[in-house]
């Protein structure tokens, strides 16, 4: 069974780095038809963070990332903390070393450093001086007994006999051993394993036939094709994916902004168009499967990591757009490995708007998504305006129905309009900028808005059938009023919505009075006139007796 993992340290929340990989995983499992597994790597207890792995399934659950394994979905891979699985990683370091492919290292710290130091004046690559690699049997067996602690080194002057590096995002790869540092350390003095160690154990153990993962981990790879090869493991298909760069070009970072996924889930951004959005990002253009890609500026540049050939020209295909809209089942159906690029891709908010916005369009079309939608954010709505008896769920329903295609996100309803909860204020800037834009004098707008008033007056009476007409058919009732007056179609109308919700911009009138309804939208115009004439009672106040 194909079977790939997300194996996350427990480090803080969750970013968005780490949800673009659990995403590819997740895709490239449904799309083989196989399952996926959280495991949490949690052997550096210097970097544990409390909360971190409920911060991390919080996020994949608000995704919608369901995994198949793991913590809260035990099954046969169980345990899935590294840190319950300690007697595995040791009794594989046995057999290393016992088939001569590690040995025990007993090096201080202080004299490690020391080694380090006098390679280094001497102009040597090499880290450690494999002191201990020449101590006889007895000599080791000697220090276990009295207590003397050591690492676990590999041995790399014995290389195993196996194929070359290949990945499904790179390609075949020149050997990069001489980027290793010598003899790395498979376990540490407390006898917890380093992640090279732990990473091959498990996913030998668990089944991985898939290994998705960072970039950076693309130099280790010849040191776990070894561990694979001396424990004469068959490895999983490896495929290294580039990482996420901010805007500026620098390595997205836990300890910037913006890269938190609880940041997204607080500010409103539908978790479909966040997932269209990572998905997209590097997923620029097809190539030749296990080749690495053309180094041209539309599609993929030389990979910079070391080990890689260099780049082969070959017949790109189209891929999605960056800002494609897709669904989630649309991405496990598109997913395809050979479309990720071989360099590190920047996300740019601006195409996340975009994408959110036709996200929320979609969504909307289905009755019961709609009620998802307002009911997720009822709350915050709730809270903006609290005195507000407006604030239910089917108010905020229609909101966003009425508001289709200028939302970008939920959270913006209350910006684009507060009139759909609150009275408008008329007094404000914006409000008597649209009352001085129609050109007409306190006492014009004071005849106007009374004549539309005394028409919704009666109009309200037979609300259903009256509202029920096209926008135009009841329209035509107000320009009665226009003509009579002979005033030209733009103020007039600016007038009514300067009333109706007291700002520019907005959706077509006779659909805010669908949603205001009659008392509402009566009351409105009432107030207004009563706002009008105050005007002028201030206006002839000033003047003089």
């Amino acid at each position: 069974m194909v079977l790939l993992r997300f194996a996350p340290s427990p480090t803080g929340p969750l970013h968005l780095g780490g949800l673009r990989m659990a995403l590819y995983n997740y895709l490239y499992a449904r799309k083989l038809g196989g399952k996926w597994i959280l495991r949490i790597e949690d052997t550096d207890s210097t970097r544990f963070v409390a909360g971190s792995v409920d911060g991390i399934r919080h996020a994949l659950n608000w995704a919608g990332l369901e995994y198949d394994y793991g913590p809260g979905k035990e099954g046969p891979h169980s345990p899935y903390y590294q840190s319950e699985r300690l007697d595995l990683y040791q009794g594989y370091a046995k057999k290393l070393l016992n088939n001569g492919s590690a040995y025990r290292c007993f090096c201080s710290m202080d004299k490690l450093t020391e080694i380090r130091e006098r390679l280094a004046r001497a102009g040597s690559n090499s880290s450690y001086d494999k002191t201990c690699l020449h101590l006889s049997d007895e000599e080791v067996a000697r220090k276990v007994k009295a207590g003397e602690k050591y690492i676990v080194r590999i041995n790399d002057s014995l290389p195993p006999n196996r194929e070359p590096a290949n990945d499904l995002v790179f390609g075949q790869l020149r050997d990069a051993h001489a980027s290793l540092a010598t003899d790395p350390v498979l376990l540490k003095t407390d006898q917890w394993p380093t992640y090279h160690l732990a990473s091959v154990v498990d996913d030998h153990e668990m089944g991985i036939t898939h290994v998705l993962r960072g970039e950076e981990w693309l130099p280790s790879l010849p040191l776990h094709l070894d561990l694979y090869a001396h424990l004469k493991l068959k490895p999983p298909q490896f495929a290294h994916i580039p990482i996420l760069l901010n805007p500026d070009g620098t390595k997205m970072s836990k300890r910037n902004g913006d890269v938190q996924v609880i940041d997204y889930i607080r500010r409103g951004w539908e978790p479909d168009a966040v997932l269209n959005w990572l998905a997209l990002a590097g997923w620029g253009a097809r190539h030749e499967p296990h080749a690495d890609s053309s180094s041209t500026a539309d599609t993929a540049t030389q990979p910079t990591h070391a080990g890689a050939h260099a780049p082969k020209p070959v017949q790109l295909q189209s891929a999605p757009d960056s800002t494609h809209i897709m669904t989630k089942q649309e991405l496990v159906s598109e997913f395809d490995l050979s479309a990720v690029t071989q360099r590190s891709s920047s996300l740019d908010a601006t195409k996340l708007e975009y994408i959110n916005k036709h996200h929320l369009m979609l969504r909307r079309e289905n009755e019961e998504e709609l009620k998802k939608m307002a009911e997720r954010v009822h709350d915050s709505i709730k809270a903006k305006f609290p005195t507000s008896q407006y604030t239910n769920v089917d108010r905020i329903k229609q909101g966003i129905w009425l508001l289709d295609g200028r939302l970008t996100n939920l959270h913006d309803i209350p910006l684009h309009a507060p009139w759909l909860f609150v009275d408008p204020d008329l007094s404000t800037p914006e409000a008597q900028q649209m009352a001085e834009q129609t050109k007409m004098d306190v006492p014009l707008r004071v005849k106007i808005i009374t004549a539309a008033h005394s028409l919704l007056a009666v109009e309200a009476q037979t609300w259903d059938s009256f509202i029920s007409q096209s926008n135009e058919q009841v329209l035509k009732n107000f320009h009665v009023i226009r003509e009579t007056l002979r005033l030209k179609p733009k103020p007039f109308l600016m007038l009514l919505r300067y009333v109706l919700t007291g700002m520019k911009d907005g959706p077509a009138l006779v659909d805010i009075m669908r949603v205001l309804g009659p008392e509402v939208t009566v009351k409105r115009f009432s107030d207004a006139r009563s706002f009008e004439l105050d005007v002028v009672e201030k206006e002839e106040a000033k003047k003089p007796l």
